[in-house]
């Protein structure tokens, strides 16, 4: 009994080589579970290259392309056709960054930047706000306030340049109510055409602006007004207190799309003041800049180095202004990553 006991207990027990073989297989085949595991990634993978996919390919072809080959013709003095042969290097980036004229152009981008942020945020805030009260006619009123907005630059810039030459509708309408002395040349002075190029792109854009504060203001909670209605706080002391800082992230993607559109500027500044008055009224922009060296003039290449350093003005600030002013809007959406 005890021998038949013996040989049993050796023919089952596994040898130490045996143990060893049998352990590194079990760690070497995979799992049920990490076999699932791989077929989800693979399968998310595929999922996310195929939803992404055609829009990266777009953006491919449409946007990064066209980026690489403006930096490329922009080493070249090229006529638009052909292969370009004229190699000139950075003389044409030194000639755009000692020109004066581009100075000047940036200048004006610079003050369309800030005066657009002046005038519309505070102006589009106060009209939202009117606005997202119960009062007669309201939905009527903002429909005429976004008119302007889906209104062409085309007709917007033709319409407002007959209306504000100097026999036109604005100068006459001044005299007939006897302000002939505010009766000024409003397109061609330079103390005065870059502010009814102000005047006309608020006129246009603020219709946007109060939109999308409104938006803004309809994810904000009543209950937190109410709440200050009953702790005293008055109307305005609820704006600046609960309001203002709730519609903070709506504001700051505004002026964000306020920023890149001012300095990308320019169908209003071509349509009203043409190819050449731009410069000599004080409204030329970056984009005015890039056309009249560079296409009318018949040097792509120069106007392809001065797209690419809009291209690079226009990347740094809102590279930039992502870095410290939406920082904490795009932290709080990623929540995943924290986790």
């Amino acid at each position: 009994m005890s021998d038949s006991q013996g040989d049993y207990s050796l023919a089952t027990t596994p040898s130490p080589a045996g143990r060893s073989a049998a352990g590194d297989g079990a760690l070497t085949a995979p799992s049920p579970a990490r076999r699932r595991a791989r077929r989800t990634d693979w399968r998310k993978h595929a999922e996310i290259a195929l939803l992404a996919g055609p829009a990266i390919i777009v953006f491919v072809a449409f946007v990064i392309f066209p980026v690489v080959m403006a930096a490329y013709y922009g080493f070249y003095k090229w006529k638009g056709y052909g292969v370009p042969t004229d190699f000139v290097g950075l003389e044409n980036y030194i000639t755009i960054l000692q020109d004066t004229t581009f100075h000047d152009a940036l200048m004006h981008n610079g003050f369309i930047v800030v005066m657009s942020l002046v005038l519309q945020g505070p102006a589009a805030v106060i009209l939202a706000l009117l606005l997202n009260r119960k009062i007669r006619g309201r939905s009527l009123i903002r429909v005429l306030i976004f008119v302007p907005y889906v209104v062409s630059e085309v007709i917007v810039g033709t319409g407002w340049s007959l209306m504000l030459q100097t026999t036109g509708a604005v100068n006459g309408f001044l005299e007939k109510i006897g302000l002939e002395g505010w009766a000024v040349d409003w397109l061609s002075d330079p103390d005065v055409a870059i502010w009814s190029l102000m005047l006309i792109i608020t006129w246009k854009y603020v219709g946007f602006a109060v939109i999308l504060f409104l938006a803004g203001l309809q994810s904000i909670p009543e209950e937190l007004h109410e709440a200050a209605a009953i702790d005293g706080a008055s109307y305005w002391q609820t704006q600046r207190r609960i309001t203002l800082p709730l519609l903070g992230p709506t504001l700051r993607i505004w002026a964000f799309l306020s920023i890149i559109g001012s300095l990308q500027l320019f169908d209003l500044v071509y349509i009203i003041w043409g190819q050449y008055v731009s410069a000599t009224a004080g409204t030329s922009t970056m984009a005015t800049y890039m056309v009249l060296n560079g296409r009318n003039a018949g040097n792509y290449g120069f106007g392809n180095a001065v797209a690419v350093v809009l291209f690079i003005i226009s990347l740094v600030i809102a590279l930039t202004y992502q870095r410290f002013v939406l920082r904490r809007d795009t932290e709080g959406a990623l929540t995943e990553g924290k986790k």
